[in-house]
């Protein structure tokens, strides 16, 4: 009875962190994302070749923090402007004219928007740059949120592993007291501490085993729906909500949730028999 409880106990712990571990990893991968969208523009000084702004395009995508660099020209610049910000009608008074004639430039993303300031200070430095336009508060506070979410789902892990090594420790020294006499009589007809621990230690390495299969099978089941349930519900946030694949997901999941239930398993059971010197 006691097992079947310390099973049930692990399964509801590894179940609870296997939902946080789905909506951490899956915050921070949209942070991720959100992160590579987030970069830098950079505009040109007057009177500058083609020849000058390609040079300065290789010497930024050369850098170690640049995902991609992309060039948008004046015209481009300002078709994008008339269709996103200007009434049609509003748009045919300019008639031919370009009003941000001379504002070409090179949109870049980064790999690592915390490295946002150091690449400004370098482009800011190479000839022909007049101007760097970053988001150095969206940048902070990206970062700061990827990082507080791996503190929390730190902070949780930790709860569990103790509340679950707690089971199996009380667990395994219910075992002992119920099977105090045989210990004895196996004592006394010369049993090493070895033989008569090692079943105690692998009872408690089964029953964290179990206890992180089956909330991985119940998982499985329906991290595939939700996330579809959530995509269609919410498909106007589609650029914002992207989740991870399931087998992706569990590819990271299911040996960290068996190497989790072993390893609790193992060090309970090991802490309650070396307490417990009469075994």
């Amino acid at each position: 009875m006691f097992s079947l409880a310390s099973i049930g106990t692990i399964t509801a712990c590894l179940f609870i962190f296997g939902i946080f571990y789905f909506v951490l990893s899956n915050f921070r991968y949209m942070v991720t994302k959100a992160e590579t969208s987030v970069g830098v523009t950079v505009f040109f000084e007057e009177n500058i070749t083609d020849t000058e702004k390609r040079d300065i395009g290789t010497k930024i995508q050369a850098r170690p923090e640049v995902s991609s660099l992309t060039y948008t020209s004046a015209d481009e610049a300002w078709a994008k402007f008339k269709s996103e910000s200007l009434k049609p009608e509003l748009a045919e008074t300019f008639g031919d004219d370009n009003p941000l004639a001379g504002s070409d430039s090179y949109s870049v993303f980064l790999k690592d928007v915390s490295k946002q300031s150091d690449l400004v200070t370098y482009i800011e430095t190479l000839p022909g740059v007049r101007k760097v336009n970053g988001s150095s508060a969206t940048a902070n506070g990206l970062t700061a949120f990827n990082s507080m979410i791996g503190f929390v789902g730190f902070v949780i892990l930790a709860i569990l592993l103790a509340v679950s090594i707690f089971l199996i420790n009380t667990t395994i020294s219910m075992g002992i007291s119920v099977r105090k006499e045989e210990i004895s009589i196996m004592r006394l007809i010369g049993a090493t501490d070895f033989f008569v621990r090692a079943p105690f230690v692998i009872e408690g390495m089964i029953i964290g085993c179990l206890g992180a299969v089956i909330p991985l099978a119940v998982l499985r089941l329906i991290y595939g729906k939700v996330i579809t349930a959530l995509s269609e519900r919410y498909n106007s946030l589609a650029n914002l909500l992207t989740f991870i694949p399931a087998n992706e997901e569990f590819k990271t999941l299911t040996p960290l949730c068996i190497l989790i239930g072993l390893g609790i398993g193992f060090l309970g059971s090991m802490f309650t028999v070396h307490r417990n010197r009469g075994v």
